[in-house]
């Protein structure tokens, strides 16, 4: 008997993936057919397949061309298969010729001629959500290059004055210099422009009936974040917040730890961002982003998300910079709770060790600079032999993840509050008062 193995993906199975099983089972007597698992594909990079594992599987299932079906979980495994289940051909499409030559020495390779005009990549993109991109810091760059790992988002036009941007871009989008041009010819747009802007921008944009993706702060006024939600929920459109951190799976598993009492009662949450930034580069001074806005959400994040968002009160300690209005180079915040602490350091003008730990009365997470794009992390005990160590995936610094949510959210026409309601206003009310000097107080 001879037996055949493949594998893949096989998301959205379609008449290529069908025509491929055929030739496979062709080649043979008896065929097996590995579907990768969700964790394995993320490692590789893809991060937003259309169905489940389970799915997937049992679509291959009702095919009948599968004698077997097993899932591929690790680096590796096609190997340790092949000898496993002494397999004699090892085939797959001919996207991958030479890929795989190194099977040849567990058995024979063959690579299939995939079915012309059919596409994944290409089903998976139908009815592609085309992102407009409003901003002018260099970022913009990443989250385009970001963009492109995820099925189903094009960004498509952008509104920029950076010279550097319009540069590289301007083969691969649309460049615009009136915003409402670009609404109409976009059906989402990610905001990353000063968070001055951010208010008329949103609100001109749900409007339109535009979908939002706004990097954080949404809005620094309590007033205009109740505003711009009414709108949204009026227009049927979803306005969301660009956190990163928020979506990663290191940030959503360490939650879930710390609400499982892994650590005890949480007594304190120290957390810590700070970069070393020229903004000599603004023409206008205002449209830098300042300690409170680049940093406070992505800090304020965890407090709210693990202590809540009723505290006491609060102290903010700020260090200006000379000759700009309202940009702090450093700040620190205090908040109390009935039961607990916390401590946030931002800074874009001060430099510490940039790290996250979460003290609780059995033990502590520490999470090591820089903290909020971490893949790791680690759960300390007094008795260090109990303490356990963490790791997860983090592709694209987050910026995937958060991609592939606003998609889905789209899509799904459902919003799922990664970050909730309560903490984006919380967050927003603390900027607030900070522009408003409340509860703010000088260094020299």
């Amino acid at each position: 008997m001879i037996k055949v193995i493949t594998y893949g993906t096989f998301d959205l199975l379609h008449y290529g993936h069908i025509k491929l099983l055929e030739r496979a089972k062709a080649l043979g007597d008896y065929l097996v057919v590995g579907v990768t698992s969700d964790d394995y594909d993320v490692g590789r990079g893809k991060i937003n397949n259309k169905q489940s594992l389970i799915e997937r599987v049992e679509a291959i299932k009702n095919t009948g061309l599968a004698d077997e079906i097993i899932i591929e979980e690790y680096e590796g495994q096609k190997i340790d298969d092949i000898c496993r289940m002494n397999i004699d051909i090892f085939t797959v499409g001919s996207d991958w010729v030479g890929k795989f030559d190194y099977l040849n020495d567990y058995c024979k390779v063959v690579y299939l001629e995939r079915t012309a005009g059919v596409s994944s990549t290409e089903i998976r993109n139908h009815n592609c959500i085309r992102l407009g991109v409003v901003g002018e810091t260099d970022y913009i760059l990443k989250f385009f290059n970001e963009s492109k790992f995820v099925n189903g988002i094009l960004v498509s036009s952008v509104l920029t004055k950076n010279n550097k941007i319009q540069q590289e871009l301007k083969d691969d989008v649309l460049l615009f210099d009136e915003y409402d041009k670009m609404l109409d010819s976009v059906d989402a747009v990610y905001i990353i422009s000063s968070p001055r802007n951010h208010f008329k921008q949103i609100k001109t944009a749900l409007l339109k009936r535009k979908h939002v993706l706004c990097e954080s702060p949404i809005v620094i006024s309590s007033h205009d974040y109740c505003e711009l939600k009414a709108i949204a929920k009026e227009n049927n459109v979803f306005l969301c917040e660009a956190l990163r951190t928020a979506y990663t799976t290191s940030y959503d598993r360490l939650k879930l730890l710390i609400k499982s009492g892994a650590i005890g009662k949480v007594v304190s949450v120290d957390a810590t961002c700070t970069s070393l930034r020229d903004i000599s580069a603004f023409k206008d001074k205002t449209d830098a982003w300042n300690s409170i806005c680049m940093w406070g959400p992505t800090a304020m994040l965890p407090v709210f998300d693990i202590l809540g968002t009723d505290y006491n009160s609060k102290q903010i300690i700020s260090m200006m910079s000379n000759g700009i209005k309202e940009y702090d180079v450093f700040s620190k915040i205090n908040f109390n709770y009935y039961t607990a602490t916390a401590t946030i350091k931002i800074a874009n003008g001060v430099k510490s060790e940039g790290e996250l730990i979460i003290s609780g009365t059995n033990g502590y997470v520490y999470v090591p600079a820089p903290w909020w794009k971490t893949d790791y992390f680690e759960i300390r005990y007094e008795d260090s032999s109990k303490n356990k160590r963490y790791f997860y995936q983090l592709d694209g610094e987050g910026i995937r993840y958060e991609l592939v949510a606003f998609e889905n959210i789209i899509h799904n026409n459902k919003y799922r509050d990664y970050i909730s309601d309560k903490v984006s206003s919380t967050i927003i009310s603390v900027i607030d008062d900070y522009y408003n000097g409340m509860d703010v107080v000088l260094l020299k």
